[in-house]
């Protein structure tokens, strides 16, 4: 693929490997990429896998905001248009749960981290039940409703302007899909159906009892990651090491968790569930996960998430046609909205 070469040589000096493995020639046989949204929930715990695993991954940043999920480069790597993808030599994997699973029963070995324990191990069931209750926690819900109802955080990193602009959108969201009808008649129905399905979801997010309710579930959820971790303590009254959720091994479980408190805090809800003191363990815990060097070198830190994630994509994009209300629409699914109302702030600030 000329363009996908192109482009592999531009980003790869923009990301360097995520982190050498203990044996350098591990798996080096064949090439592992990457292609990713930094802002993306699931593309965040695929870069935390790789980077705890100790492999050497390039990383290319397929940006949402630019629609580069809709070029044809891309699209001939995963017609879902969706983020992650990976490619290991001539195999690609475009989902999530896959490509972890990928990458579980193809790196191992003593000198690579292994996430998932084996079948016989009594953190297997441990760490399985964990990672399908909060993989199936509903992250887009929280995002949108956060920002939408901002009245239920305290101190969200999310701009004050962005709920104004997602209102603005989905006030003239009707219009928007009449001009496509008109003027974009190369769009297919099922694109069409697609977006409309999008913002009818995104308008029942914005049903303020809807999300004090799943709020309250995930709390329920919270309590029950709580009671775990204090079962460890008891597990292991003896252990002078750090305890985990499902053990004393670090696992995919605690990727998953902390991902998941990573992104409250930044939602600002991370004191309506743990800061209070509520939560001592979860508390505990969140602060020890962002120690890490793969959570420090894949998350970053907390505060600048904003500015480091989104103003690249933000520079790029004001030399742009200002997104459609669906590549908006979109860009909230993964993150709700920073790099679009980043986009709007620059425009405003410099143009």
């Amino acid at each position: 693929m000329d363009e996908d070469e192109a482009k592999d040589a531009e980003d790869s000096e923009e990301h360097p490997a995520a982190q050498e493995p203990k044996n350098p020639t591990a798996h080096s046989k064949e090439r592992l990429v990457l292609y990713h949204w930094t802002q993306s929930f699931a593309s965040q715990k695929v870069r935390l896998v790789i980077c705890e695993k100790g492999l050497v991954c390039e990383e290319r940043d397929v940006s949402l905001p630019l629609q580069e999920h809709k070029e044809p480069w891309f699209m001939r790597l995963n017609l879902g248009e969706e983020v992650p993808v990976f490619l290991h030599g001539d195999t690609i994997i475009s989902e999530y749960n896959h490509i972890i699973d990928y990458l579980e029963n193809n790196f191992t070995g003593e000198t690579v981290a292994q996430l998932i324990p084996e079948q016989t191990s009594p953190q297997f069931e441990r760490v399985q039940q964990y990672r399908t209750l909060l993989d199936g926690l509903p992250m887009d819900a929280y995002t949108h409703g956060c920002i939408l109802h901002p009245e239920l955080t305290t101190d969200s990193m999310i701009p004050k302007y962005a709920t104004a602009e997602i209102r603005r959108h989905l006030t003239n969201a009707a219009t928007e899909l009449m001009k496509l009808d008109h003027e974009e008649p190369q769009l297919t129905e099922p694109y069409l159906s697609k977006q409309k399905k999008l913002m009818a979801k995104i308008l029942d997010h914005d049903n303020v009892n809807y999300l004090k309710k799943i709020l309250g579930e995930l709390e329920m959820v919270l309590d029950q990651v709580e009671a775990e971790l204090e079962k460890r303590k008891i597990e292991y009254p003896d252990n002078k090491c750090e305890l985990w959720l499902c053990g004393p091994d670090f696992t995919l479980a605690d990727i998953c968790l902390g991902a998941l408190l990573h992104r409250l805090k930044f939602l600002g809800l991370s004191k309506k569930f743990w800061e209070d003191g509520s939560r001592l363990n979860l508390h505990m815990f969140f602060l020890r996960v962002q120690k890490r060097y793969a959570f420090r070198r894949v998350l970053g830190d907390i505060h600048t998430t904003l500015l480091s994630a989104v103003l690249p994509n933000a520079f790029r994009m004001v030399k742009k046609k200002p997104p459609s209300f669906f590549g908006a629409s979109f860009l909230m699914g993964s993150l709700g909205g920073m790099g679009y109302f980043a986009y709007w702030f620059l425009k405003k600030k410099y143009m």
